[in-house]
């Protein structure tokens, strides 16, 4: 497994080794004794999570102020661009921002520790969308940041709106959100 460290070094990006031929191709998705060795980093993750989205839904910014989750997220059909935000006051990196192209075809994998909100625009017309979480879902702790907000500055690969939930178009930009110490 290659390591790549993002603009926040908490932030990992992963590519898994691929094998593949004519009739297809094989990799694992995640092995606890490969991460660790690849990352140092053991969480023990409790719950996986499955979405499917149309073309230029954006989900997010999303986090749970309680039970924080970390997540270990990637494509298995389609393409999306996948952003963290830096939402702990104590950070270095508070209030930054990074973006990935997700996808089945380049199969990578990124990892988000807690602390961060999280979010995901598609861009082919469907894509399914899978994570592994660090903790439980607890709705009455989830939490969103607009994802348009202009302190964060997040650039996202769209022109004109993107399709958002009612929750998403009423969350508050991160100056007026709950955070994490």
């Amino acid at each position: 497994m290659n390591v790549i460290h993002t603009a926040i070094p908490d932030v990992l990006l992963l590519e898994p080794r691929v094998f593949g031929d004519e009739r297809g191709f094989f990799f694992e998705s995640y092995n606890e004794s490969v991460f660790a060795a690849a990352t140092s980093l053991r969480p023990r993750f409790v719950q996986d999570n499955h979405s499917r989205s149309a073309k230029n839904v954006l989900r997010g910014l999303h986090y749970q102020i309680v039970q924080p989750q970390g997540k270990l997220v990637r494509v298995v059909l389609g393409e999306v661009y996948d952003v963290a935000v830096d939402i702990r006051r104590s950070s270095p990196t508070f209030g930054r921002w990074v973006g990935e192209y997700l996808s089945m075809e380049n199969k990578r994998l990124l990892w988000l520790p807690p602390g961060f909100a999280h979010g995901f625009l598609v861009l082919s017309d469907v894509a399914e969308f899978l994570y592994k979480t660090t903790d439980f879902y607890a709705p009455e702790h989830e939490r969103c940041i607009a994802w348009n907000d202009p302190d964060i500055g997040i650039q996202w690969p769209i022109q004109g709106e993107p399709v958002l939930s009612a929750k998403d178009r009423q969350a508050p930009p991160l100056a007026e959100a709950e955070r994490f110490a």
